[in-house]
């Protein structure tokens, strides 16, 4: 019998390709750059399975007319890019791959939260374009981060880790918004306590950092209002979702004081960002780095060989999201 179809739309760490190559008859999109929607559904047209990342758009549209793929084996734990209600009425497995980016991502909410507080990144640009003239008392005043309280919204697995990193590694107090209720022993194991509301959060909170899923339930759930809850001078952290905040919103907010500063690794329009927020000083941003590194980004890779072999073995697929 032929082996399944599989088509990988980005290149992946060459261990995993090995194993799908080993596996499947692979077709790699070797340009290495994002498919247009075009391109996207002639692959669920021709392959078996359409491995895609969370950079690819895949909305009703790209599902128009006939398509072979029976499974969409994404590269990320956010699955918001892909219209889950369609690729469901046509029948199309989606899976993800959760659980081993956590420590790399709450990682990177900590470098986020450090830099943006310290003044990390304005000082390495200072001393880049030869503008340091030297130390002095008043010189590039940040803000102390130990024993300060830092407010997650999103007490999923990533928003545990970095719970975890602050208060025991930082001494900060954490309070946390959560849909569900979570058991407070369960919380308390994280030095953490559950409030009512994100209002609630945002109140009490130096740093604000989101851990909660994109997609529509959570589209600008950081907007104007929110920003106007936040402490006068705290500061906004993202590694979730480019869609939970109002960009506009946060550059208005950034402008005129309402916060701080902000720590941003994702954005709205990827790789789009603001010019607005490119040109701020105190926003310190990266570029989608929350899993980058060569464990995580093989492992997620393997996540992925997991649920397709499976699927095409008829067992129970690990990471099924449809």
């Amino acid at each position: 019998m032929p082996k399944p179809r599989i088509f990988v739309t980005r290149r992946w760490p060459a261990a995993v390709e090995a194993v799908f190559a080993e596996r499947f008859d692979l077709t790699l999109n070797r340009d290495d750059v994002p498919l247009a929607e075009s391109e996207l559904r002639q692959a669920l047209a021709d392959y078996d399975a359409v491995l895609p990342t969370v950079s690819d758009k895949l909305p009703a549209a790209v599902f128009a007319g006939d398509v072979r793929t029976k499974i969409l084996g994404n590269f990320g734990v956010g699955f918001n890019h892909i219209d889950i209600a369609t690729a469901r009425a046509k029948g199309i497995v989606v899976t993800n791959t959760p659980g081993v980016l956590t420590d790399c991502t709450a990682d990177i909410a900590m470098l986020l939260l450090l830099s943006v507080a310290r003044r990390g990144g304005e000082g390495e640009r200072q001393l880049r374009t030869g503008e340091w003239k030297g130390w002095c008392p008043t010189h590039m005043i940040g803000t102390k981060v130990t024993g300060k309280t830092v407010g997650i919204i999103g007490f999923g697995r990533i928003g545990k880790a970095f719970a975890q990193r602050c208060h025991f590694g930082f001494g900060m107090d954490i309070v946390f918004y959560n849909r569900s209720q979570v058991d407070p022993g369960e919380a308390a194991r994280y030095g953490a306590r559950q409030l009512g509301s994100v209002e609630e959060v945002l109140a009490a909170s130096d740093f604000v950092s989101l851990h909660c899923p994109g997609g529509a339930e959570n589209w600008h759930l950081m907007n104007a209002e929110r920003f106007a809850a936040m402490k006068p001078g705290a500061f906004l952290i993202n590694t979730a979702r480019g869609d939970v905040v109002d960009e506009m919103a946060l550059i208005t907010a950034l402008a005129d004081g309402t916060i701080r500063g902000a720590g941003l690794d994702v954005y709205e329009a990827e790789p789009h960002v603001p010019e607005a927020l490119r040109r701020m000083e105190n926003v310190v941003l990266l570029p989608h780095l929350g899993s980058a590194t060569e464990e995580t980004r093989t492992a997620m890779g393997m996540k992925v060989v997991e649920n397709v072999t499976a699927f095409f073995e008829g067992r129970d697929l690990p990471d099924r999201v449809v």
